[in-house]
């Protein structure tokens, strides 16, 4: 399988795309003429730079509005298409995309088209090149796949094939299966795109919403099935128009685009093994069993007080690291893990952030699975030297800097007997069990990327995009899970620092998990028992509880004792939710107790917009100087 990448999918100048598009592990680029007219080099200079670079010249394109046209407009579609050819040959590239006409005085009719690309065959094939044809969603009378193909079809000249783009066919509504009736060596090019699924003109959904593979709605899984399926072996390229891309990190965005093919097609060699892909085996997407830790880096006065918050919560102190400054907190399956290191990856999240979370760990099936997989998706491990006593566990970069590793059933499990020295602290838990979801904060923009990250590496899938009312702004968030919420992530965008989330961001320097909600089995227990230790919940708004009355039908005892608690309810048709908040601590870090009750598998977040505003309260008023 061969992988390339349009420049029109990424940002910047064409050096800086090909420059990215290179290390991101692509094979070859397309063209976009823009790119190219803006270049101020030669087209022999600009192509020799890509092959010096490691890429092929895959495809020049686009050329627009050939087919179908009277008299003199057919003759001046033939003039400039032939100095397309001389701009090609100087590139160094032998594959042009034609994509159907939608020029207004272009006359229909599958016979005509097929003619005038019968001739387009004969002057390509003259300078030893070809032509693909591509049905776009909007042309003025080809926009379907089965159309473009009966044009080629009837041209019946070598030197044209066919051109198939996901988006063109999929955001159409045409059926996929219908691609599996033509014959794979005249098939000549493939491109992919994803997009969300929104009502509006094709043209302007295609121009400003695509995204990669896996990051949209489209089944474009199902498309490269039928692709595969034809006995196609050409490459696979993305063709994103994607606004929020144009103002991204070119190397960022190319990465993406890779892990998203690679991905993509290692499951389509999943559900039909029969096609011969040519694809190197992966391990399959990493079943997470759960939360094996969650670690903080933190210093002087905020390591006191967040000792001083889990003895608060019922955390008894279990171990001390054998060489380092670090410290087990734990409670039913819960680890949290406390780094005072002043030195390592811990030392140097503190200098940046001060007190964050660094580190997660996961329990995963396999922990070299799970690494295989990673670098096989561009993911970049992990590592820093061990000091005594310490275990190389195996681990890879996550989000805003942070670091994930994973730990497996075997020699990895034995972690916690050697680096820790067990202690003896107080036994009395209040209840928790396990970590429930773990919420990480980002810009809006890294979104995608990271809905990528996780949904092509681990078996997780992703809920459906949700607005967060802030008081000051507008959060959009994502749940990702595993099958049965193993392991659950909600990723929430921030598009304003003024935000709860963005503020965080700012303060933070880029820290990514802002809380971590654990669970319960009883809340109405577990907030008794964190009263009696002197826990201060989240205090809210009398007028949530007097709309809870009003919305559900909970019991007058129930909603007093939810009242007494700060304790926030949300319910659907498969069950219901309850949610308990810490106050901030260092900075704007939180914790968050939750009780789910039969099938609901939520986040509560018709309660988050009364939540941020009883946090915002907390904060210092607007307007008001600071100490």
């Amino acid at each position: 399988m061969r992988t390339g990448i349009a420049t029109v999918s990424i940002s910047g100048n064409l050096e800086e795309k090909i420059e990215a598009i290179a290390a991101a592990g692509f094979d070859g680029i397309e063209i976009f003429e823009q790119d190219f007219i803006a270049d101020i080099r030669s087209p022999r200079a600009v192509g020799q730079r890509i092959r010096d670079a490691g890429l092929d010249v895959m495809l020049f394109q686009p050329f627009r509005d050939f087919e179908g046209l009277p008299g003199a407009l057919r003759t001046k579609a033939f003039d400039r298409i032939e100095r397309k050819f001389d701009v090609m040959a100087e590139l160094g590239c032998d594959l042009v995309l034609v994509c159907s006409s939608c020029h207004p005085e272009a006359v229909g009719g599958i016979d005509r088209a097929a003619a005038d690309f019968a001739e387009l065959g004969k002057r390509a094939a003259a300078r030893g090149l070809r032509v693909g044809y591509e049905a776009l969603a909007w042309g003025r009378h080809v926009n379907d796949h089965r159309d473009a193909w009966e044009v080629v079809r009837r041209a019946d000249h070598p030197n044209v094939g066919l051109i198939l783009d996901s988006f063109h066919t999929l955001a159409r509504g045409i059926d996929p299966e219908t691609i599996r009736r033509i014959p794979g060596d005249r098939i000549f090019f493939v491109q992919l795109a994803d997009a969300p699924k929104i009502d509006m003109d094709l043209l302007y959904w295609s121009r400003h919403f695509r995204n990669m593979p896996g990051e949209g709605d489209l089944n474009v899984t199902a498309f490269m099935q039928a692709v595969s399926a034809t006995g196609y072996n050409g490459p696979i390229s993305l063709e994103i128009f994607n606004d929020q891309f144009r103002g991204g990190s070119p190397g960022t965005i190319a990465q993406d685009g890779y892990r998203s093919i690679v991905a993509l097609m290692d499951e389509v060699r999943r559900i039909e093994p029969e096609v011969a892909l040519g694809l190197p085996e992966l391990p399959a997407p990493v079943t997470v069993r759960d939360t094996a830790f969650v670690e903080f880096a933190a210093q002087g006065a905020d390591l006191a007080a967040l000792e001083t918050l889990l003895a608060c919560l019922g955390f008894r102190r279990a171990g001390r690291h054998v060489s380092k400054s670090v410290w087990i907190w734990q409670q039913g399956d819960i680890r949290i893990i406390l780094n005072a290191e002043t030195e390592g990856h811990a030392g140097t999240a503190w200098n940046a952030r001060g007190t964050t979370v660094c580190d997660i760990g996961l329990t995963v099936g396999s922990a070299a699975d799970m690494i295989a997989r990673a670098k096989a998706l561009g993911v970049k491990p992990f590592s820093q030297p061990l000091g005594p006593g310490e275990m190389p566990l195996p681990a890879i970069r996550g989000l805003g800097g942070s670091v994930m590793h994973f730990i497996d059933d075997g020699a990895l499990a034995q972690v916690w007997d050697v680096e820790f020295l067990p202690e003896d602290g107080d036994e009395r838990g209040v209840g928790l069990t396990r970590v429930d979801h773990i919420a990480q904060t980002m810009t809006y923009d890294e979104m995608l990327s990271w809905s990528l990250f996780y949904t092509t590496l681990f078996d997780m899938a992703k809920a459906p995009m949700v607005d967060v009312i802030d008081p000051d702004g507008l959060v959009r968030s994502r749940a990702i899970a595993t099958p049965g919420g193993a392991f659950r992530i909600t990723l929430n965008g921030a598009e304003t620092h003024r935000t709860l989330a963005g503020s965080f961001l700012a303060g933070g320097f880029g820290g990514s998990v802002q809380h971590i909600a654990l669970a319960t089995d009883d809340i109405f227990a577990t907030a008794a028992a964190l009263r009696e230790r002197g826990f201060e919940a989240l205090p809210l708004s009398p007028n949530y509880f007097d709309d809870l009355a009003a919305r559900f039908d909970l019991s007058p005892d129930t909603l007093a004792r939810m009242r007494e608690e700060n304790i926030l309810y949300d319910a659907d048709g498969a069950g219901e939710f309850f949610q308990l908040y810490s106050r901030p601590f260092a900075g704007q870090l939180f914790v968050e107790i939750v009780e789910r009750r039969a099938g609901y598998t939520g986040y509560g977040a018709p309660n988050a917009p009364f939540r941020i505003a009883a946090q915002k309260r907390l904060q210092r008023p607007k307007g008001m100087p600071s100490a």
